[in-house]
Formats: structure tokens, sequence, C-alpha cells
């Protein structure tokens, strides 16, 4: 997004008011909007394409797959062509002639992304690591794709930026974009969001909100290897291509929180963190514990502690304290349990939620009804960013601190060479850029 797409300001920067307005602003399509009636009947077929051949990838496909029985792929792309060639045995040994991917729509390489776009696809999975995510929904939107979009959608402010620019454009063109966020459309989840946003607990004054985990697997380096290829194939240990596990993996609960708070930008963040127990090379730069503090303009403050350490407890719960009573939700219990003179207990009908995020995305294009998560994906993921920027730098960042950020994570050009990552943090050192 260029400065000529946002409110005036003298330094350039926006402020949190307006990164707010100016996404909502824009993601309602425009009675001029590109009309896609194409795919609107159910008997037509839809053309899908996964870039990204990972697990994460691999499932959404399937979903995409069972959300509508007129979706076949078509086309598949991964930076590793050993991924595309092995992900198109397995969906094809479990949905047979539904896989309609020759070996000329197998693209492997950096601009094997591109390639899938320009091929016949209407509708793209994006699934890479999520230092790719901006530039690939930049170019499906540019192609009048519709697209599922996995969580986080960056992994720095520049990214985001783009990434708000990209929903804008989307909604223009009525098309069709749904986040990875998964909570958001899991049914005990929303019924119990929706009781809380109703005041049953009164004004929430408090969140805290954990995801205690263990580490994730690491691959050794092998003969042959550039640190490209050994960076990509341990992404989750290296800041630029995945943000940190707190952008990569905790962004679900700092989304929760999001959630919780209407999708309002906190006024400030503050948060600490570090590496107690990763070592090694292929651990990388990343920290393996946070704990992030936003404060709102209302005086309300909410709490993320996340960690990704052997050997610990786990937990993924959320406790929300308000002025009329508190709320208890263990996700993976799962349990959501308001307590207090307005006591509620959820009591209805379980789904899958990666199944049910397909199952409407598909419907929408079906009804020619679009679908934007843009406004409120974008600030969960850079909520999750200023934590670790606070946590990295060892300051507290004002919203408008946050949103000046400049620095851009990564190589600006992409080939099988040298990589030279980033030292890892240290707080009271490493400044803010």
């Amino acid at each position: 997004m260029t400065t000529n797409s946002t409110p005036n300001r003298a330094d350039g920067a926006i402020s949190r008011r307006d990164f707010t307005r100016a996404t909502a602003a824009t993601l309602v399509a425009s009675p001029f909007a590109i009309r896609h009636s194409a795919h609107a009947a159910s008997t037509e077929t839809l053309h899908v394409g996964l870039i990204g051949c990972g697990g994460r990838g691999t499932g959404a496909a399937a979903q995409a797959l069972t959300a509508d029985p007129n979706v076949v792929i078509t086309a598949l792309a991964d930076v590793f062509a050993d991924r595309v060639t092995s992900r198109r045995q397995q969906l094809t040994e479990q949905f047979g002639e539904r896989i309609r991917v020759p070996d000329e729509r197998c693209f492997s390489g950096f601009d094997a992304y591109q390639q899938l776009i320009d091929s016949d696809v209407d509708v793209v999975l994006l699934a890479t690591p999520p230092h790719f995510r901006p530039a690939h929904l930049a170019a499906a939107v540019a192609a009048n794709k519709h697209v599922f979009c996995e969580k986080p959608m960056a992994v720095d402010v520049p990214g985001i930026l783009s990434v708000q620019e990209s929903a804008r454009q989307c909604a223009a063109k009525g098309l069709s974009l749904v986040s990875g966020f998964c909570w958001r459309y899991n049914p005990p989840e929303r019924a119990c969001f929706a009781e809380l946003h109703g005041g049953r607990i009164g004004d929430i004054r408090s969140v805290h909100s954990t995801y205690l985990a263990g580490p994730l697997g690491r691959n050794p380096r092998q003969d042959g290897w550039s640190d490209m290829e050994w960076q990509l194939r341990n992404w989750w240990h290296f800041c630029w291509i995945s943000g940190d596990h707190l952008v990569e993996q905790a962004v679900h609960s700092v989304d929760k929180i999001n959630w919780a708070m209407q999708d309002v930008a906190p006024v400030s963040v503050s948060a600490l963190g570090g590496r107690g127990v990763r070592s090694g090379p292929e651990s990388g730069n990343v920290f393996d514990h946070f704990t992030v503090v936003y404060e709102y303009e209302s005086g309300a403050r909410c709490f993320l502690t996340a960690r990704q350490q052997p050997n610990c407890g786990f937990d993924n719960t959320d406790y929300l304290l308000g002025t009329d009573g508190d709320c208890y939700i263990n996700s993976w219990g799962p349990t959501q349990d308001v307590r207090g003179p307005n006591a509620w207990q959820y009591d209805g009908e379980y789904a899958n939620m990666y199944q049910v995020e397909h199952d409407e995305l598909f419907a929408s294009i079906r009804a020619n009804a679009p679908m934007n998560d843009g406004e409120w994906m974008t600030l969960s993921t850079l909520m999750a960013i200023a934590g670790r920027m606070s946590a990295y730098t060892g300051q507290s960042l004002s919203w408008e601190q946050v949103l000046s950020s400049k620095q851009r994570l990564g190589p600006t050009a992409y080939d099988w060479g040298d990589v030279n990552a980033l030292p890892i943090p240290e707080p009271g050192t490493t400044p803010f850029i």
C-alpha cells in the first residue's frame, strides 16, 4: 500500500483509527464491482489451485473438495518439486478423478505461484510459509481469483499493509477472501462471542489468552542444501519466513483477543520474550516464549502467554473478565462457560471449523455473495507482529509506532543461494525499525 492510498499525514504514517477505518470503509463490495456470476450455478465446475503443498495446504485442498461436489483441483504449486509430486499422489489416492493435475500444471520454484495463478483456476488456496503471503495474495487478486488465505497474513508491517490493500481490491472486484483464522468459523466460539458481544458479562475489561505448546520439528541440514533450502525446510524456526511462533502459531490466540475486543486496535503493546531452551542451528533465530500486554483506549488490558518448549504443560484457554461476570473458553476442551448473574454454556452442535471455512467460502462464490475477512484478519496479524517487535526490542510500543515500522524481513530476491538470517534478538539492544 502506498502513502497515496492512505489518509494524509505529514509524516506519511497512518494512525490507529485510520488503519481500522481505511480497511473497513472499503470492505463492502462496490455496486460497480466485477460480477463473478459464471460459476454461481451449482452445476458449474470450479477449478481450484493450491499454492503451498505442505500439511496445511493439503488439508485445505481436501476441505475445498469436500465443501462442493463440483470442485476439482487443477493445479499445484510449491517451491519444492518433491512436495508437489507427493501431494498430487496423496490427493489422487483420496479423491480420484477430481484431481486433474497433469505434469504441466505441477509448478515448482519461486515463480510457481504466478504460473499457477496464470492457469485456468477460479479459486486459489494460499498455504505457503507466511513470508510469501502478501505477494501471493496480491497476484491472486490482480488475476481476479477468489482466495482462501491461511494465517498469518504477513510477517512484518509492510506486508500487512500490502495485504490490507489486496483485501480492498477483493471487495472492489466482488471476490471472496476467507482467512485461516479457524476459531472464527467454529460454531461454539461463534455462539460464545455473540453472547459476549451482546453484553452477557457486561463490558470486557480483561482477557488472558494462552497458547502453551511444544516445539516443532527440526530438519538437520543435508549435503547439497543451500542456505535458502535449509531455511525453507525449517521455516518455522526463522523469523523472516514464519514471523516467529507468536505470529505463526499463537496468532490464533491473538485473534481471539481481537475478536473479544470487537476488532478495535489497541493503543499500545508491551511484551517480553526470549530463548530458554532452543539450541542448535536448526532452531534458527526465533524465541521460545512470549508474554504480551495489549492496552486499549477504554483502559482494558489483555494478556497473552505463549510458549514452545519441550516437557512443559499444554494450555489453550481464554479467560475473559467483564463488569458483570466472566467467561472461560477451553478451545481444546471444548468448553465455553459464562459465569456470573447471566450464566451460559454452549449446548449446540459441533462442526469441523476447518471445513466450515471452506463450506462458507464456496457457498459465497456460488451465491455471488462475496465474503471478505480482510479487516480483522489484518488487524489480528498486526497485533501479533507488534507483540514480537516489542519483545525483540524490549520496548513498549504505541500503535502509531507499530504502524510506522518500515522493517521488511527477508530477501528482496529469491534464489537457491546464501541467505543471511538476522541474529537472535537481544531485548534492549535490538533496534525498532
